[in-house]
Parts: C-alpha cells; structure tokens; sequence
C-alpha cells in the first residue's frame, strides 16, 4: 500500500478544508461542533500550520496562536455563540458600535450578548482566512474545557477561580496577581512565565481585546456550555454576501472613484503608474526630507527613513503627511467598502531639491506627460485580482470609454521567506498559485543586481509561491516547494492574483499595453521553516524599514526615469 508523504497529505487536507468551507458557504451556516466542523478541525489538525505552533498538542493551549489571531478578529468575538459572515448591508448607519480588530480592517458589530456580526467586502480569501481562525479557536477551546474539568464533568478549583476573577467576584491586585496566573498557567497547559508573556502581549492593544483571563474563560465556557447545556455556536452567511461574492462590486466601485478623481484633476489620460504598496513609503520617498530640516539632511536616505519610522517620531511623520497634502499628494479615503485607500502623486509638482540624491533626478518633472503615480494600499489574497482587474479598465463616461495610459505595476509587500531571513529581499520570475494548475511567469523589471549596492541586505529570486491562506502553511508543504524542481523562494497570497488581472488586461482584453513594466519586490516578513520566526511570534519591526525603502527607491527611480 502507497502511504501519502507528510507534504501529500498536507496538501490534501488544504484542498478539502476549501471544498467543505465552500459547501458550507453555499449551504449558508454550519456548527463548529457538529459534523462539519468537526471535519474542518481534523483536517486542520492534520494541517499543523505553522502559525499555530502547539495547535496539535492535546495538553497545550498554543499562546502565539492566540495573540496572533485576536489581532484579527473582533473584540469581544470570544464571548459570543452565532458568528454571521455578512456583506455591506447598511449596518454602518445603525446605532451598533463598529468593532474594527487590530491588525485586520474590517467592519464588525456586535449585535447583543451572543450574536457578532463580520462584514466581508475582500471576497473569499477574506471568508477562508476568518473561518480558519475560528477553527483554531474552537480547537483551543477543547482545549480548555478539558483542563477546567475533572472526568465527572464537575468544574475544577482553578476554573472556579478564573471565573471568580473574571466576573469581578475577586479583584485582581499585585497580592492575589501571582496566584490568579498560577490557575491560568494550569487551565492553558503552558508555564507560568509563557502565561505571564501572552498576558503582556494581549494588554499592548488593550484597547482591541478583552485580555488573556477574559478570553480564555469565554473560550472555555461556551465550549463547556456546548457540551453541558446543549447550546451550540453558530457560524452563519447572510443571503446577500452568499449572493454577491465574487461580482467585484466593491471592486469596481473603488477603481471608479479612483478614475473620476484623476479625471477631475486632469491626471486621467497621462503616463500612469501603479504601485501596491504601504501608505507610507512613496510619500516618505517624496516629502521626508524636506520635512524633517537640515540637520537630518546629512543622513543617507534609508538611515533617514529608520529615524522617521521611530515610534517616538510620531510628530515627524505627522509633518510628512501635513507636507505632502500641501505639495499636491492627492489622499482617496476610503468609502468603497474594499478598506484599500489610496494616494495620488502629480511628479509635476515635485521638485528635484526635496528628493533624496540616491533617486539620482537631473532636473524638475514640469512636462505635460510626467508620471502620474497612484499607490495602493495592500490588497487581500483574491481581492487583489478584483481591485486590479477594475482598475486597469478603461473609465467610462456618457460619450466615450477613455483607457488609461499605464506604463508601469510595482507589486511590493512583504511575505514569507523559505531561502533566506527576516529583512531579506525576495525577486520573484514566477508566481505558482497554491492548490491549481495556474502558474504565472513573467519578466521582472526589477532584478537583484538593482539592489547589488544595498549594504546588508540580502537578495534571493525564482518563484513564489501564492498560498491560499498564510494560516494554513506547515513545514512539509513548504519544504516541498522550496527543495523539489519548482524552487520556490517565498510565499504570499496576492501575487498570482494580481497576475491573473495584469495578463489578461495586456494579452487578451487590450485594455493596457502589452509593453507596460511589471516590477514585484518583498521584502521577508517571517520564516515559517525556523521555529520562532513566523507571524505568530510578532512584527518584523524596525527590522523592515531598510528593506520597505530600498525596494521603494528603486521602484520610483525607475519610474522617473522613463
């Protein structure tokens, strides 16, 4: 009998967690303790993403996993049994407060004490990667009611106690503090200094969580109210998201907007370039300098870019922005229900003296044709392709369809690393989309000889791998790709989406040139071959600077060259 490898089977515990969830989609709701979500935990289990370190520890709680997903999913979620995944539906104008999670935008609301609303306007990969986290959650709540009770079904001393303190029974002081981590350490399965650790990592976004004892007492009582009472939690779609899913409307609503603003400012039919980036980079690259005074002029520009990302310098970057409205950076909040804002740059406005000297400009951008450059913000997995495809078609008014003149698409963000460390820069020829036969080569206008004069970065490039999800990535698959014939470099979830829309917009629609530039840079957020350094284990940091402004530069000083 032929035994799948350790990557096979990873690979197909993937594909069939996508199949369920997109038949529980279609079916509109489904029970985490029922059959299929008992299906989807196997398979996850099975999975043992990295990101989720000690998920498939029975005795463990994993503690990174558990920050790292409450950063992203909706205060107070951990309380509530019903979970309904919705579309933009008009719950913005009602009298619910809107919950926005700290690392994730996006609109959520809580209805009453058991019921939470999460709006969805990203498309699917936005669905899969909620649906994943509430997975991880439920595991780790078995978790905990298992620990909480003894063989009988009867709660324990220490879960009594956590209860206690939660409700407000027990006041928490610096006396009992010690003994109140004792009983969290015991219910977690972790030690108490990991415990100790997790509990300071939740109070830095305090203000986006309810904090380790409150999460995990919720976590542990709506499961043990599962078993005991018969109360099960629900996790439903409302007919509207099941009906509009996958028709771009917010898509095409964002790149319309986009389009009669640059029509208003007389920016539509001249050389356009794209760029999916930050919000903060470009128009740093532009405006710092001149912001920050003479006497940090002296300093090279990816040093000058290290002291502006300082958290204490919260007050230079606020002058950049200030700067940077008043030099003609058009900003478009966002309103279109995508969460993908974007900032407009006239290079006609720019003036040579305020940009860094490594940008190597000769002289003022004062023709009628100087790059117009709009920056997105990143886009989400799927959203990427939709956000792109509606962007790169021709603006339609009442007399005629006007096409826009791109010149060029720099796709820079950061991503997982598998040949390399945090901080490095990845140049990918290939985008292989995870899970499909879908693959996208292409010419790269960026190299790794662009970045040769860069002092302490490294440089890696082949392909990347588009996942379906970050949360969902083990070892064995990922090994896989970077060790077998395909070579894979990194990882990330957008790239062959923004490919799909590139190619077809120049080689089969017509609605860009088939000479446009394409340029995609990371820089490496996390390595989720070596223990310790995925998502979960924190931010890159300042760690990220020098890369984020390297890639930057180059971009723009090819733009500007053209």
């Amino acid at each position: 009998m032929i035994e799948l490898t350790r990557a096979q089977a990873s690979r197909t515990a993937i594909e069939r967690m996508y199949v369920v969830m997109r038949h529980l989609f279609i079916r509109g709701y489904y029970k985490p303790g029922g059959a299929s979500g008992h299906a989807i935990m196997q398979d996850l289990l099975i999975l043992q993403p990295e990101i989720y370190g000690s998920m498939a520890d029975p005795q463990k709680v994993d503690l990174n996993g558990l920050v790292y997903v409450f950063d992203r999913l909706p205060k107070g979620i951990e309380e509530t049994r019903f979970i309904k995944l919705t579309s933009e539906e008009g719950y913005e104008k009602s009298s619910f407060t809107k919950i926005i999670p700290q690392a994730r935008r996006r609109n959520c609301y809580r209805i009453d004490e058991e019921q939470m609303f999460i709006e969805i306007t990203r498309g699917r990969s936005e669905i899969y990667d909620i649906l994943t986290h509430l997975t991880f959650i439920y595991i780790e709540a078995q978790k905990i009611r298992e620990h909480a009770q003894d063989d009988k079904g009867r709660p324990l001393r220490e879960w009594l106690q956590l209860e206690e303190i939660v409700l407000g029974e027990e006041e928490m002081s610096a006396h009992n503090e010690e003994v109140a981590f004792t009983y969290l350490a015991t219910l977690l399965g972790q030690t108490y200094e990991e415990t100790r650790n997790a509990h300071q990592r939740f109070l830095k976004n305090s203000s986006k969580n309810n904090g380790l004892f409150h999460i995990v007492y919720w976590m542990g009582k709506l499961a043990m109210d599962e078993i005991n009472e018969d109360r099960s939690r629900v996790i439903s779609f409302s007919p509207t998201l099941r009906e509009r899913i996958g028709h771009h409307i917010y898509g095409d609503r964002w790149a319309t907007r986009i389009k009669r603003v640059l029509l208003q400012n007389g920016l539509l039919q001249r050389p356009i370039h794209i760029i999916s980036a930050n919000l903060h980079s470009v128009m740093n690259t532009f405006y710092a300098q001149d912001a920050v005074g003479q006497k940090n002029k002296k300093e090279d520009f990816l040093s000058l870019m290290k002291t502006v990302s300082q958290p204490e310098n919260g007050h230079l970057r606020e002058k950049i922005s200030v700067i940077a409205h008043e030099r003609g950076m058009i900003q478009i909040s966002e309103e279109s229900g995508t969460n993908i804002s974007v900032q407009i740059f006239d290079t006609k406005k720019l003036s040579k003296n305020d940009l860094p000297k490594e940008l190597g400009v000769k002289s003022d951008f004062n023709s009628d044709d100087a790059p117009v450059i709009v920056v997105m913000d990143y886009a989400f997995g799927e959203q990427a392709f939709e956000t792109m495809d509606e962007l790169l078609k021709p603006y339609t008014t009442e007399s005629e369809n006007i096409n826009l003149d791109v010149r060029s698409i720099s796709i820079m963000g950061k991503a997982g690393i598998l040949k390399g460390n945090k901080g490095d820069i990845m140049i990918p020829n290939a985008h292989v989309f995870e899970g499909t036969a879908d693959n996208y080569p292409f010419k790269n206008d960026l190299t790794d000889e662009d970045f040769k004069d860069v002092k302490d970065l490294n440089i890696v490039a082949g392909p990347m791998i588009s996942v379906l999800g970050t949360s969902l990535q083990n070892k064995d698959i990922l090994r896989y790709f970077k060790d077998s014939s395909w070579g894979a470099i990194g990882l990330e979830m957008e790239g062959a989406h923004y490919q799909k829309a590139i190619q077809g917009a120049s080689k089969i629609r017509n609605n860009i040139s088939s000479d446009v530039k394409i340029r995609y840079a990371y820089y490496a957020s996390d390595n989720p071959l070596i223990t310790g350094s995925t998502l979960a284990n924190g931010s890159l940091g300042l760690t990220g600077v020098r890369p984020t402004y390297a890639i930057t530069l180059k971009i723009i000083q090819k733009i500007l060259s053209e």
